[in-house]
C-alpha cells in the first residue's frame, strides 16, 4: 500500500496507533513547523517573493468555515512546486494591498499579467500592486454571469409550473377526481421539462445530445423567452470562442449590446452594465487568451487538500503543509 497519500488518522489504523496523536507528533516534533520561519504571521499573511513570474493569477479561496482568503499564483508553475506567490486572510483590498507590498517593488514590476474575475477589490489589489501589469478579466467569471440569467429565466417558470400544478392537484381533490399530469412527445411533464433543461442551457448547441436537441425544441416552443435568453448567451460564448483579433471583439461586443437592450431582460441588461465597466479588461482577453483556469484549478487543489485532511482543524498547521507543496 502507498502512505503517502494517507492521513495521519488512515496510518494510525492501519499500524494500530492513535491518530490523533500520531499528527501531534509529527505536527510538534517530526516536521519543521515549530521552525517555519513564517509561523508568526501565518495565519493572516505568508508572502514567497521567489516565485513571483511574469504571469500571475488572483483569486479567492474558502479554507475552513467560509472564511476567505486571497491568493496569487504563478502560472508558470503549472500548480506544482513554486506556485504560491501569496496567501492573504481575507479580501479587502487595504489588507491584502498592505500585506503583497511586503515583496520589493522591483519584484513587483516585473509582473506584465494578471487574470482576475470582476471584483472590484481585486481590480484594486492588482492596480497598485502591480502597476506595470496588464489585467485581464477571466472569461470564465463573464460567460458564468450569462448563464445564471439564462437561469434565472427557467426557474420563474419553473416555479410558476409547480403552482399551476399544485392548484391543479388541489381542485382536483377538491372535485373528487385523480389528477393526470399532462405529459409532453418526449414524455416529460412541463414540471419535469423545466427542471432536466438545466444543463443543456449551460452548452453550445453543438455538445447537446439526441434527447437534449428534443428536449430543447419543445422547451423553446413552450417559452420563446427561454430561447432567446439562451441565444444571449450562446452569442457571448461565440464571440469569446471565435478567433478574432480585439478590435473586431469590440465591434462583435457592441452588436451583442444591442441585441441584450432589445430584449428587455432586466439580468441581461445588469450583465451589460458590468461588461461596460469591465470592458478595457474584459476585451484584454483577446490579446493573448489568457484565463483565469490556473486559480481555478490550485482553488480545486486546496479543497481537495483539505478534503483529504478532514477539514482545517489548525489552520498555521494546514498551510505549512500546503505551501510546504506548492510554494
Amino acid at each position: 500500500m502507498n502512505t503517502k497519500d494517507l492521513d495521519c488518522n488512515s496510518l494510525g489504523d492501519i499500524y494500530g496507533v492513535n491518530g490523533k496523536k500520531l499528527q501531534r507528533q509529527y505536527r510538534d516534533y517530526l516536521s519543521d513547523f515549530k521552525k517555519w520561519d513564517q509561523l508568526t504571521h501565518a495565519r493572516d499573511w505568508l508572502i514567497f517573493p521567489q516565485n513571483i513570474g511574469k504571469r500571475l493569477s488572483i483569486d479567492e479561496v474558502a479554507l475552513s468555515q467560509g472564511e476567505l482568503y486571497t491568493i496569487i499564483t504563478n502560472k508558470k508553475a503549472k500548480g506544482r512546486a513554486g506556485s504560491i506567490v501569496a496567501i492573504v486572510k481575507g479580501t479587502t483590498s487595504s489588507e491584502v494591498i498592505q500585506r503583497v507590498n511586503k515583496i520589493a517593488t522591483s519584484k513587483r514590476r516585473k509582473v506584465e499579467e494578471i487574470t482576475l474575475d470582476m471584483a472590484g477589490s481585486m481590480k484594486q489589489i492588482v492596480k497598485v500592486c502591480f502597476p506595470l501589469a496588464k489585467q485581464v478579466t477571466d472569461r470564465f467569471h463573464v460567460q458564468k454571469l450569462a448563464s445564471e440569467a439564462v437561469q434565472e429565466v427557467r426557474i420563474k417558470y419553473r416555479w410558476k409550473s409547480i403552482d399551476k400544478e399544485n392548484r391543479a392537484i388541489a381542485e382536483a381533490k377538491t372535485l373528487g377526481k385523480t389528477y393526470k399530469e399532462e405529459m409532453l412527445s418526449n414524455s416529460d411533464t412541463v414540471r419535469q421539462l423545466l427542471a432536466r433543461s438545466r444543463y443543456l442551457l449551460f452548452k453550445s448547441p453543438d455538445k447537446w445530445t439526441v434527447k437534449q436537441k428534443e428536449r430543447s425544441k419543445i422547451l423553446f416552443d413552450l417559452y420563446p423567452k427561454i430561447k432567446t435568453a439562451y441565444q444571449l448567451s450562446n452569442q457571448l460564448r461565440i464571440i469569446y470562442n471565435s478567433s478574432i483579433e480585439k478590435g473586431v471583439a469590440m465591434t462583435k461586443l457592441a452588436q451583442w449590446y444591442n441585441e441584450v437592450e432589445n430584449s428587455n431582460f432586466k439580468s441581461f441588461k445588469s450583465i451589460m452594465n458590468t461588461i461596460s465597466l469591465n470592458y478595457k479588461t474584459i476585451l484584454n482577453y483577446f490579446d493573448d487568451r489568457s484565463t483565469n483556469a490556473a486559480a481555478e484549478s490550485f482553488n480545486a487543489k486546496i479543497k481537495a487538500f483539505r478534503s483529504r485532511f478532514r477539514g482545517v482543524k489548525n489552520v498555521e498547521f494546514f498551510l505549512f503543509r500546503l505551501t510546504n507543496i506548492y510554494a
